[in-house]
């Protein structure tokens, strides 16, 4: 009998017996009974405020270009952030359907509207090219740290430019931010893609002029050939979406402007007002990323979740078993296929799972029939438009309501959960073509009336 990481799959059942039902592709939760105080689990990152600080500061120096060269940009002066958006006629409609009522309020983080890409990778992604080429730049001296950056939107910064390679590996919105991030600067790029891709994504990075490589096998896959093209030309740069504290940092910077927000609004995040966040995850790279941020601004008062669908559990099971990217799903016999594209990755970030685990309360399934049904509904309540892997964020809730030995552990008594802000964070769906997006939701609607 064949042994995965040492043991058969019954010898890892029997120590882990929830192994069972993720093979069986079973909707499910698990919350992490080793989770830590805030304190103690970011100790165990290696990256601190001032990390994030560093970011933010790149973003701000990069701003004036970037509102320069992206139309959509230029009504926040280059600054790329989402909206907060309240979703009470949503709420509503899950409550009934589900027959639960939801204390507190939903809310959903719009990252599906971020420019450029469309998706949460807008911010990892277009942050480490830009990361990438502000170094080239002041290597080269066509820049200062005080400069106005609009200098580098010129022929000579983009021949330049042109010298060098970008690479990364992607099941799609990542490979859209850092393709259409690096041609817009003058970079050769080069996406290598899963098989499973959206072809509107393919489409869109060849009509920047992105050179787009396609694989068969699944998102691991890519990301090697996009590692080894780069590792043999020194003029490469390889984006590692799976252990890259670049892109990390680009979506940490979210927490604190989300924190902005918060306050605008006047919403209150302390010890009686508790925030739920629930971050669909494929590898891991941006939820991780943005649960770092959330970490360092709210303390304990902030609750991570992670979704992932029933056929990609990777980062649940690596992070149940402490095994992490030793191991992936399809080791289980479970195929990693799913309408959640973004979401498709067998093996998970060891450097999120590794350095994120004692930070992240809980995880959580879901089929892609529910993911349809509740993009139905997000469209039909709200009138916003989601893709698949987005939804998995609105079953939050529910899981979290359902575990009392989990509220009860950390302390969320029912007067503190009526007091309660629950964030969906929508990572993508607003660039899908219009018929792509119909047939979305048309099957949606097909799912809530089966």
């Amino acid at each position: 009998m064949s042994k995965i990481a040492g043991k058969t799959t019954a010898e890892w059942i029997a120590e882990f017996p929830l192994i069972a039902d993720l093979i069986a592709l079973k909707e499910l939760a698990w919350f992490n009974p080793e989770v830590r105080s805030a304190s103690a689990g970011l100790s165990e990152v290696g990256l601190s405020t001032a990390d994030i600080d560093d970011a933010a500061a790149r973003l701000k120096r990069w701003a004036p270009y970037l509102a320069e060269v992206f139309p959509q940009a230029r009504s926040t002066a280059g600054i790329l952030e989402s909206p907060l958006q309240a979703i009470p006629s949503l709420q509503s409609t899950l409550e009934q359907r589900v027959g639960t009522k939801i204390p507190g309020q939903l809310w959903a983080k719009l990252d599906s509207h971020l420019p450029i890409s469309g998706s949460i990778k807008a911010r990892g992604g277009v942050y480490e090219v830009l990361k990438h080429a502000e170094e080239i730049a002041l290597e080269n001296g066509l820049i200062t740290l005080e400069d106005d950056y609009r200098k580098l939107n010129t022929p000579a910064a983009k021949e330049l430019f042109s010298r060098y390679k970008v690479a990364v590996g992607s099941t799609g919105n990542l490979g859209l931010s850092i393709g259409v991030m690096s041609a817009q600067l003058g970079f050769k790029a080069s996406v290598h893609m899963s098989a499973d891709a959206r072809q509107w994504k393919k489409d869109k990075l060849r009509a920047h002029g992105v050179n787009v490589l396609e694989y068969e096998q699944d998102y691991s896959v890519a990301v090697a050939k996009g590692r080894e093209e780069a590792k043999s030309d020194p003029m490469a740069y390889f984006v590692d979406d799976e252990n890259s504290p670049s892109l990390f940092l680009g979506y940490a910077v979210a927490a604190r402007r989300l924190a902005g927000q918060f306050q605008a609004l006047d919403i209150t995040v302390d010890a009686e007002h508790p925030l739920f966040v629930y971050l669909p995850c494929g590898v891991g790279g941006g939820p991780g990323g943005v649960a770092f941020g959330l970490k360092t601004v709210f303390g304990d008062n902030v609750h991570c979740i992670f979704a992932e669908p029933t056929h990609s559990p990777s980062m649940l099971l690596g992070v149940l078993t402490g095994q992490h990217d030793a191991l992936s799903v399809q080791d289980f016999g479970i195929d990693n296929l799913t309408a959640a594209d973004g979401l498709a990755c067998g093996r998970p970030s060891a450097f999120v799972g590794s350095r994120m685990q004692y930070l992240i309360d809980g995880y959580y399934t879901v089929s892609d029939p529910q993911m349809y049904r509740d993009l139905a509904l997000m469209a039909q309540s709200e009138e916003l438009f989601i893709e698949p892997s987005s939804a998995t964020s609105l079953e939050g809730p529910f899981r979290v309501l359902a575990d009392d030995a989990y509220l009860k552990r950390a302390g969320l008594t029912p007067e503190k959960l009526r007091n309660a802000t629950h964030l969906a964070w929508i990572t993508g769906g607003n660039m899908v073509p219009k018929a792509e997006m119909g047939a979305y939701v048309s099957k949606g609607y097909e799912f809530l009336e089966s």
